[in-house]
């Protein structure tokens, strides 16, 4: 190993009195390395010789030391007079570059050598070299090539060319390049050449694999244009394509291989590229054809633009799948039928323009013809038990028939359940259960979307008995309602449906109805809203809510079912003022809608007129409502009533007068209501000393009469009394109840010496000597406080 010398300039930090002074001396080493540059991880030796000339004062005794960068490494000393020769031997160098230095163990430490080590890796061998020509003007090739892993050294590439019979290429690239473009001048189109790529660096070289191409087969062609597409005569399925290359490249002669890549409008056919030469196309259908071209092994041109053409049509071939629903009256023999239909997996229209006609007979014709059009669906009428058959219609001819048998609908329920739950953003997934039926055959799963009507965008598919789960995805869209149905379907008709209805994917309503007020109370509110639109609702509504509350007040919530389009708002404030909103959810989200205010209504005016119509009222003494256990001489019309009780006030009597009816005509001297004056009150006066009057009534006089309780015997008298009690008519004027509306009471008499017919209101009198007169239809219950008048035996002894 050859060893490399290298000189340093040494800085030598000196410090005097604390500061720093940079002083630069000459170099009095010399380090001596078995290599400058080594690979990473391989073992490395240095020696240092301290020269003689060496201005640095170094002690005999001073110790040598090695740093490896800033980590000091251990060392031996070589014996000689001087003592001025050390080594050091590193066994694994993994640094990419780091500095080698020996210093003497003065007082400061002196740098007196150094030597910088590099390290690094051989060159990767280059791979993947691609080299590819351009046929425009000026043609070229141009090559790449992958560089491999990183050496960590300073690496040359160059690409090399050998052409047998021709002069050699080298071409030097700068450092870091890894791919270089060939001019014309440097290859030949037909004829083979060598190319390789050197990678150098300071531990060695490496170099690729070699390559051999001929130019013109490593050329890409530009997409080449399609001029015109016909049918071939006689030949169905084939189509005919003429093609040229770009005007640049039109002076290649040679055989090229083409692909084309055809696609149905209808999109029924994957794209596939084919041959040009074979005819395995659809009849009657229109393609769009594309090109693209090689030469040999070449890499493939673009494709080509597209170019449209249509196959000879034929008749259509296959049969068709159908489903129907029947209604109506058996009985009637008639029944409507609506009939759907779709092509099966092989069926082939082998036409441009399709149309379906349904028919009673198997050749159809105008008489029995049922209807015939472009869709697929028809409504007609037809028997009960018949069969129709459904065929397909082109220019070039009809399919075969298919027999369609109108079936029967049965009662049975043989669907349990069905459940349909989204599949992804454009299919749903049905599941659903059934019942055990031998004559069951399968089921017949329907779906329609529900924001259009028309039939026409019904769909269908059938199922075997076994398969209990379907995923359809025919025109399904996201936050669009779907409708599915499962039918069974058994040997003689039929099954009623299990139906429900889905969203493949959901978010919040587009719009949120606002609350109207439909009542408004003192205590409640009546809220409604619309219903929305079916094209907003987005999902399933989940339900309502309603937020309300009063003004700087918490809020408070009442849900409502998705059924439901009005809400009660119970125990609100009277006379409050309330904000509210309404909130629609459904699977994807909810919405809210505007912020209304509405206002309870006040019933403070109200409760105020009747408690003051009732107080202002005069205290008027009412017989009927009066306690006549006790009774005061003070008028009562002058006291002021009292606000504070809600309960009527009890009415005090003046006088109480107790009359005697006697059996016959007794001396005035026994009656002890006539001497005994000074005890009684106006009233007993005028009762007991009046002339006789031969009847009273009310109704011509303005003033009120007043009422005497008649017994049958005397207060003052021992006997028992047998008879019942009397309530008789006064004379007197004086006014009672002058405020109250006109009264007419019953009329009757009042008693005098001599027997006198009265009106019994409580009871008839049992005397023999008084006249029997009718009773009138009144009892003690219609006046509570005179019944208590009413004494038993013993109060009268």
């Amino acid at each position: 190993m050859t060893s490399t010398r290298l000189s340093l300039i040494v800085m030598l930090l000196v410090s005097v009195n604390g500061a720093r002074n940079e002083n630069v001396v000459q170099p009095c080493a010399e380090v001596q390395t078995s290599s400058a540059v080594v690979a990473l991880g391989s073992q490395v030796s240095a020696t240092c010789t301290i020269k003689e000339d060496c201005p640095v004062p170094i002690a005999p005794d001073a110790q040598i030391e090695w740093r490896l960068g800033e980590a000091i490494l251990p060392s031996s000393s070589v014996a000689n007079q001087s003592s001025r020769i050390s080594e050091v031997v590193i066994p694994n160098f993994n640094s990419t570059m780091a500095f080698l230095t020996c210093r003497v163990q003065t007082s400061p430490p002196q740098i007196v050598g150094g030597v910088q080590i590099r390290a690094g890796y051989l060159p990767s061998v280059p791979h993947h070299l691609h080299c590819q020509t351009n046929l425009t003007m000026p043609s070229t090739m141009s090559c790449t090539w992958d560089p491999g892993r990183d050496s960590h050294l300073p690496t040359t590439y160059s690409l090399h060319t050998h052409i047998r019979g021709s002069k050699n290429y080298s071409y030097v690239l700068p450092p870091g390049h890894h791919s270089h473009t060939i001019p014309r001048s440097g290859f030949s189109f037909y004829s083979e050449m060598e190319i390789y790529v050197k990678a150098v660096n300071e531990l060695g070289e490496s170099n690729s694999v070699p390559v051999t191409l001929e130019p013109l087969s490593a050329a890409k062609f530009e997409p080449p244009e399609i001029t015109n597409i016909h049918t071939l005569p006689n030949k169905y399925g084939c189509l005919r394509m003429l093609w040229k290359l770009s005007l640049q490249e039109s002076w290649v002669r040679d055989s090229m291989n083409v692909e084309v890549q055809v696609t149905a409008d209808d999109k029924s056919i994957p794209k596939i590229p084919i041959p040009v030469d074979q005819c395995r196309l659809q009849h009657g259908t229109r393609y769009r054809a594309q090109m693209r071209v090689r030469y040999r092994q070449s890499p493939w041109s673009e494709w080509s633009r597209s170019h449209s053409g249509v196959t000879l049509e034929s008749a259509p071939t296959g049969r068709l799948d159908s489903w129907m629903k029947v209604s109506g009256d058996r009985a009637h023999k008639q029944v409507s039928v609506h009939l759907f239909w779709k092509p099966s997996k092989q069926f082939r229209a082998n036409g441009q323009n399709v149309s379906y006609v349904v028919s009673r007979t198997r050749q159809p014709g105008e008489r029995g013809q049922l209807c015939a059009t472009a869709g697929r669906y028809c409504t007609f009428q037809a028997p009960a038990k018949a069969k129709v058959f459904l065929s397909a219609v082109n220019a070039a001819g009809r399919s075969k028939p298919t027999e369609i048998r109108i079936h029967q609908n049965k009662g049975f329920e043989a669907i349990t359940e069905i459940t349909v739950t989204p599949y992804d953003d454009t299919s749903l997934l049905v599941q659903w259960t059934s019942g055990l039926f031998d004559s069951l055959l399968g089921f017949v799963v329907e779906w329609r979307p529900l924001l259009k009507t028309d039939p026409s965008h019904i769909q269908f598919q059938t199922t075997n008995k076994t398969q209990t789960s379907l995923i359809i995805s025919g025109g399904i869209e996201p936050y669009k309602p779907y409708g599915i149905s499962v039918y069974p379907r058994f040997k003689d008709g039929i099954g009623l449906p299990q139906t429900a209805d889905a969203f493949s994917r959901q978010k919040a309503p587009s719009m949120v109805p606002n609350l109207r007020i439909e009542k408004s109370g003192y205590f409640n509110v009546e809220l409604i809203w619309d219903e929305i639109p079916p094209e907003q609702m987005n999902g399933i509504i989940q339900g309502y809510k309603v937020y309300y509350w009063k003004e700087n007040g918490t809020a408070n919530v009442t849900h409502a079912k998705p059924n439901e389009r009005r809400i009660f708002l119970k125990n609100l404030n009277p006379r409050s003022v309330y904000k509210a909103f309404l909130m629609v959810s459904t699977f994807g989200g909810s919405g809210n809608g505007s912020t209304i205010h509405f206002k309870t209504e006040s019933l403070g005016h109200v409760f105020s007129f009747c408690r003051f119509k009732g107080n202002f009222c005069p205290t008027i003494p009412d017989p009927a409502n009066s306690s006549m256990k006790e009774w005061s001489t003070e008028s009562l019309e002058d006291i002021l009533p009292n606000f504070s009780s809600k309960e009527p006030s009890l009415v005090y009597l003046s006088h109480l007068s107790f009359l005697d009816l006697p059996a016959k005509v007794q001396k005035e001297e026994d009656d002890c209501w006539l001497n005994s004056v000074e005890e009684t009150s106006d009233l007993g006066e005028s009762i007991c000393g009046s002339p006789t009057i031969a009847g009273y009534c009310g109704s011509n006089s303005d003033s009120v009469p007043y009422a005497t309780v008649i017994f049958s015997t005397s207060p003052c008298t021992s006997p028992v009394p047998t008879e019942n009690h009397a309530y008789l008519r006064s004379e007197s004027t004086q006014p009672l109840l002058e405020a109250e509306e006109a009264f007419t009471p019953m009329c009757y008499q009042n008693i005098t010496a001599e027997k006198t017919s009265e009106t019994h209101f409580f009871g008839s009198s049992n005397s023999d000597d008084l006249e029997e007169v009718p009773e009138p239809d009144i009892g003690w219950d219609e006046f509570p406080f005179l019944s208590a008048l009413e004494m038993n035996d013993s109060e009268n002894e």
